[in-house]
């Protein structure tokens, strides 16, 4: 079977993306500040739950699947992860159920190609991205 020269530039040219990508968000991450990394989960997030929104929109369930597990990790692994249960108090239960109810809500939109769902996620995290970014990076974690 003849295989086209410019099939395999383009599998290259994607795969040198991702590479130039990735090299580039661990530069971030080697310099960057416990509020900046938090910052870059929020942002992260964002780019995760607009991604499975255009799977979902494009009917395709790879890119759909990857990017909500990508949103979900970001929610357990991350912020949910990073939250001090006894310093943090009142604030910190509250987080860790909203960020519980974030996973539940991803999964069920997973499951059922729920852009509404991805919406409610979204307008649930913005004040909190927006709220850490406001306060500034000496003051406190997340």
């Amino acid at each position: 079977m003849f295989a086209s020269p410019y099939a395999s530039r383009t599998v290259r040219n994607a795969q040198m993306g991702g590479l130039y990508q990735q090299v580039g968000v661990e530069s971030q991450l080697a310099g960057a500040s416990p509020h900046h990394l938090v910052g870059m989960l929020f942002e992260g997030f964002m780019e995760a739950v607009a991604k499975a929104r255009g799977g979902m929109r494009s009917g395709d369930a790879n890119i759909k699947c990857h990017a909500i597990g990508r949103a979900v990790r970001i929610i357990d692994e991350g912020l949910r992860a990073g939250l001090d249960m006894k310093a943090g108090g009142v604030l910190a239960r509250d987080l860790h159920d909203l960020y519980a109810y974030l996973t539940m809500r991803l999964t069920l939109a997973n499951l059922h190609n729920d852009e509404a769902a991805l919406d409610e996620c979204q307008r649930l995290v913005k004040p909190l991205q927006d709220a850490w970014a406001a306060i500034g990076p000496g003051t406190g974690g997340p």
